[in-house]
């Protein structure tokens, strides 16, 4: 009812609203400070003049379709976007245009097109937040240069921006209504109303077990349990961080415990999720990819906002302002698994690379919402990007070979299913990760929902190089099953050595036996075992508009030069397998010699996927099943169900171990290890078996909406 009394005074209790004034000093402020930040922005004078030029008399302007409404159409967000930009030249200091008789006639020709046809799109979002965020920065930028009569007309378009919409649920989306809703009342000075507003953005900052913050600081925007955090998740945290430097400081600010929490989630989930927390991994966006731009470094404003908050892990926020400030490789390590969304990323001081995976917990891929990312079948089957300067994959998504997705294994089809076909509910439950923070290894016992396919996939993250490992891999269908290592831009030459040879690759597509080792663009790509792979390096073609219906997506054809590198398992695989490494940061002298490398890779099996890094000491194992493996000459270790598991070494002892359930479904995991474990700790239990010469070690598990999280133990 509360939420109902709120929409009925926006859109009805509109007499004299400029002339009202309040005697609050902060809601004065607060207003202000708004307004202050919506006209930050510079002015493009030479952009508001053409403008002031090209409107028609009836208050269009060319090159806009007022006509489409549809969700791929929709273009009247551009005349919304000039009328802001106009009402800005016009009342901002130092602009030319301050105070312009012609440029007010502009604006009011402008906005009283929109009064007078109140355009309404199919997609939801245009009439509950684009379009209201719009309007009332108008009214709020002109205020008393607008007639009561604009005022009365604007408010109720404003007002569908209110806590009974539709669109207000429990997500990125509910905070900014809530937004709009709250500079609405400021615009109105009603002091009461906007009180009770600011507690409903305060009390949006929480975990969820549906829409919203996840207790692993990911994000869901919907039920599908897919990844959102680099979009709708970023659009929540701006949100929150715009108005918690606005109340600062004021009656109305927040308390501490939302405020830590977002920036734990700013910290912890977005940037974790970002190439030197700075650019968007690619393997984290969803139908984002298909739009041309999107993907780019991004700014600082929000960040910026928390420290004006609050001090709270304050130099950790000033450290990624600086990183995104600057050109400078940060020095960054991290290895972060989001069990509630199958995310893994991993992170250096001089690269960056995750996995995205599914299970029977979560769907795919986001669908294809507004006609797009309409390609997007596969980039949930175990995609592993790569990038060592944040830009290997921007805009490449037009040229994109849609069936060669970096890390996957995927049937090669004659074409893709149908765009409703992208999203699908995950068929295996053995999917995740284990990590100490530093280290980790992922897995994901991979069956496809689109193809007859299953493959047993893992990779083991070390400091200069990590492991990719496939077996298992089966299909009964004539087609070619295929794992791609990467498809990123061609920049430079690509050199091989395969049979004995080293040579530099012409440009084309050609396939090559017993190869050793690929180098290119600083990266090197191993083969423990001589393998036969086929690599592309020349152009590709395609268009924005085969990937995205969105009536401004460009039509005209891209061509792009790719790097392209995969391995060709044939038609109707039977147990098919693959392993190699992957060395971000390297020479092709670095590759000649080896390298020094360190990595030993002990299984690749059905049962047990393993390796071994000699120079930290470090082995990372997926059980599959019950089972052992020897890791040194006098250690083994083995479980006594499915799982993973990191250990660590000192002088032969056994000083770490970390745990992870990738089912969800055991409450404690069993280890034995060679050798006598004389401790015990708070959560787990070391039993020494003095018949077998073993230590049994009882590690309990996460549970509820912690069950997937790794458990790490001193020894």
């Amino acid at each position: 009812m509360k939420y109902l009394i709120i929409s009925f005074l926006l859109i009805f209790g509109i007499k004299d609203i400029q002339a009202k004034t309040t005697s609050n000093p902060d809601l004065e402020l607060l207003r202000q400070k708004v307004i202050a930040e919506m006209m930050s922005p510079a002015i493009n004078e030479k952009h508001i003049g053409d403008l002031t030029v090209s409107i028609r008399p009836d208050g269009t302007w060319p090159g806009i379709d007022y006509i489409d409404v549809s969700n791929t159409g929709f273009q009247h967000g551009q005349h919304l976007s000039n009328m802001v930009e106009l009402s800005r030249a016009y009342k901002k200091k130092g602009s030319k245009w301050k105070g312009d008789k012609g440029l007010k006639m502009v604006i009011n020709s402008a906005l009283n097109y929109w009064l007078t046809n109140d355009f309404i799109c199919q997609n939801w979002w245009w009439n509950q937040i684009g379009t209201p965020s719009s309007l009332v920065t108008v009214l709020l930028i002109m205020d008393t240069d607008l007639t009561k009569e604009q005022v009365a007309k604007t408010l109720p378009m404003v007002g569908r921006a209110n806590l009974t919409a539709t669109g207000a649920r429990p997500s990125g989306d509910r905070i900014k209504i809530a937004g709009i809703l709250a500079k609405t009342l400021l615009f109105k000075r009603d002091e009461a109303q906007f009180n009770e507003v600011i507690k409903v953005i305060e009390g949006e900052i929480k975990f969820a077990t549906g829409r919203g913050m996840q207790y692993d600081y990911s994000f869901h925007h919907r039920e599908d349990r897919v990844n959102n955090t680099l979009s709708y998740g970023l659009g929540y945290a701006d949100a929150f961080a715009e108005w918690a430097a606005f109340v600062a400081s004021t009656k109305y600010q927040f308390s501490e415990k939302p405020l830590h929490q977002l920036i734990d989630y700013y910290l912890d989930g977005i940037c974790k999720q970002m190439v030197y927390g700075k650019y968007e991994d690619t393997g984290a966006l969803n139908r984002d990819i298909t739009r041309e731009g999107a993907q780019k470094a991004f700014g600082t404003k929000s960040m910026e906002k928390l420290v004006s908050a609050s001090d709270y892990r304050k130099d950790e926020l000033e450290e990624i302002i600086h990183i995104r400030h600057t050109e400078a490789v940060p020095n960054l390590t991290h290895s972060t698994f989001f069990w509630q969304t199958e995310y893994f990323t991993f992170q250096r001081p001089t690269f960056f690379t995750s996995v995205r995976m599914y299970s029977t917990r979560n769907q795919n891929m986001e669908y294809p919402y507004n006609g797009e990312g309409l390609k997007n079948h596969h980039r949930g089957d175990g995609t592993n990007y790569l990038t060592v300067t944040g830009k290997e994959y921007d805009d490449l998504a037009p040229v994109n070979d849609w069936q060669k997705i970096p890390g996957a294994t995927i049937l090669q089809k004659p074409e893709l299913p149908a765009e409703t076909e992208i999203q699908k509910e995950g068929l295996t439950d053995f999917v995740g990760a284990v990590t100490d923070g530093k280290y980790g290894a992922a897995v994901f016992d991979f069956k496809s929902p689109h193809d007859p396919l299953v493959a047993k996939k893992a990779w083991f993250f070390f400091d200069n190089e990590y492991v990719c490992m496939g077996t298992g891999i089966t299909s009964k269908a004539k087609l070619n099953a295929v794992t791609t290592l990467n498809q990123c831009y061609l920049k430079g030459d690509v050199v091989v050595r395969a049979d004995n040879k080293k040579s530099t690759i012409p440009k084309g597509e050609k396939s090559l036996e017993k190869v050793k080792w690929v180098f290119h663009n600083g990266v090197g790509y191993l083969f423990p075992e001589p393998t036969k792979i086929t690599l592309s390096n020349q152009e590709q073609k395609g268009s924005w508009f085969q990937i995205n219906r969105q009536s401004d997506s460009p039509k005209e054809e891209v061509r792009k030069d790719v790097f392209k590198l995969w391995i060709d398992h044939g038609q109707q695989p039977n147990n098919a397998s693959y392993q190699y490494i992957v060395v971000p940061v390297t020479t092709e002298a670095e590759l000649e010699t080896g390298g020094n490398r360190q990595v030993q890779i002990l299984a690749n099996n059905s049962n047990i996927q393993a390796v071994n890094h000699k120079g930290l000491n470090i082995c990372e194992i997926v059980f599959y099943t019950s089972g052992e493996i020897q890791i040194a000459d006098n250690l083994k270790v083995g479980m006594d169900s499915p799982g993973v598991v990191m250990v660590k070494t000192v002088g032969g002892a056994i000083k770490q171990i970390s745990v992870a359930d990738p089912s969800r479904k055991l409450g404690k995991i069993h280890l034995n290890v060679t050798g006598k474990i004389g401790t015990s700790g708070t959560n787990f239990r070391s039993f020494w078996n003095q018949e077998k010469g073993v230590s049994e070690i009882a590690i309990e598990l996460p549970q509820t909406v912690y069950a997937g999280k790794s458990v790490t133990i001193q020894l």
